[in-house]
């Protein structure tokens, strides 16, 4: 034989010699079978000879392809892969296990053609055989990193939750002579402490003391400000003189603090139950001012907003006064309502006047409940940011009496 220049050389030949079809064959890096219909091993190569151990004496013309295979892949070869290849003539890449001469499984990948003859009928049948072993220990350990991450991610939702718990009153104090409701919805899947919070406590006067506020940020350094700011409302409140006092003590423990380095809002209020309904005493710190709900729907904001907590000097802060009426709800919430968004399109303030309108006759946890699966619906059950509210409602007159 010619090399392509026409005239041979002895590193050409070399090269035909090396290349010689049944040297390929034999010792290519992957196994080759023939088998016949019925599946019998016709031929296979030495490459497969040598992963599997045996010798072509145990194999050829006595033993059958499916019968190397685990129980698990012997059915699979006669429920899927042979009729596939009888429909479609060819399978790419079936994942299977060998039994080998010594009882050890090869994991390997399968390819296989079905060879007609002039009339259709099935002659042979050709497998490629692909080591697999290495991919099969990638693929464990690509699980169980998975299944670790998974384990993480399930261990950091706890650990969050359970310290969002903290940040939380554990239950919500019945109040004579009013209603009280509360709902708290966290971001995405709770994995992350978030910054919002509230708090209902009793005062020595007999009123009832609820902050509700929103910490920048998440993580560590939100759950720092909302213990913070929780632990100093209740301080405070017991000696202050109005509400306007409590969250200027607020806003000094935070800028005080060497432990935190951010700003919250913080709405805080006192009521007590009277002959006329609920009388407030209210200021808000750059938060959303609460809403006033009548037993006719009507809707309005109470009070007057300050500024953000912990951050500017002078900081400037109102003192409100105002009563609910029997029958009328107070609704105390975080920006989580508002900037809740669906695409480009916010909850917005619209949705939420006509949620407390509708609810305007349901009780306070009724009303709490009913905003926040508003919110979260209107978020497609994906809560991009955490949500918080409170519910304060004077009991309707007895009729009856």
């Amino acid at each position: 034989m010619a090399a392509p220049d026409g005239e041979p050389t002895r590193g050409y030949i070399r090269a035909l010699i090396a290349d010689d079809p049944h040297e390929l064959y034999e010792t290519a890096p992957c196994g080759y079978l023939s088998l016949d219909p019925s599946g019998l091993i016709v031929k296979a190569n030495r490459t497969f000879l040598r992963w599997t151990g045996y010798t072509a004496g145990e194999l050829v013309e006595r033993r059958r392809f499916q019968t190397l295979l685990a129980v698990g892949d012997r059915i699979f070869f006669e429920t899927h892969f042979a009729p596939s290849l009888a429909m479609q003539g060819t399978v790419r890449e079936i994942a299977a296990e060998i039994v080998c001469a010594d009882g050890q499984r090869l994991p390997v990948l399968l390819n296989a053609v079905r060879k007609d003859d002039e009339l259709g009928d099935h002659m042979r049948t050709r497998i490629a055989v692909f080591d697999a072993r290495e991919r099969r220990a990638y693929e464990r350990e690509l699980l169980s990193e998975r299944q670790r991450a998974e384990e993480a991610a399930e261990r950091a939702r706890a650990l969050a939750a359970t310290l969002q718990r903290t940040l939380l009153p554990a239950t919500i104090p019945a109040i004579e002579g009013m209603d009280l409701g509360t709902a708290y919805r966290p971001a995405g899947d709770g994995s992350v402490v978030g910054g919002d919070f509230y708090d209902v406590f009793e005062l020595n006067d007999g009123a009832w003391g609820i902050v509700l506020g929103d910490v920048c940020g998440k993580g560590a350094a939100a759950a720092t400000i909302t213990a913070l700011a929780r632990h100093t409302a209740r301080a405070y409140a017991v000696r202050a003189s109005s509400a306007s006092e409590v969250l200027r003590g607020l806003h000094d423990a935070i800028v005080r603090s060497d432990d935190t380095d951010g700003f919250c809002t913080a709405l805080y209020l006192t009521a007590r139950a009277g002959g006329e309904g609920v009388q407030l005493r209210l200021s808000a710190g750059g938060h959303h001012l609460p809403l006033r709900v009548t037993p006719s729907g009507s809707v309005s904001e109470v009070g007057r907003t300050g500024n953000l907590l912990g951050m500017l000097e002078p900081l400037r802060l109102h003192d409100d006064e105002a009563t609910l009426a029997p029958g009328e709800s107070l609704v105390l919430y975080t920006d989580g309502v508002l900037e809740a968004q669906r695409g480009d399109e916010l909850f917005g303030a619209e949705r939420l006047h006509a949620i407390c309108s509708v609810h305007a006759s349901s009780g306070a946890q009724a009303i709490a409940d009913a905003l926040v699966g508003e919110v979260v619906g209107f978020q497609r059950g994906d809560a991009r940011d955490d949500i918080a509210v409170v519910v304060l409602q004077a009991p309707p007159l007895d009729v009856s009496r």
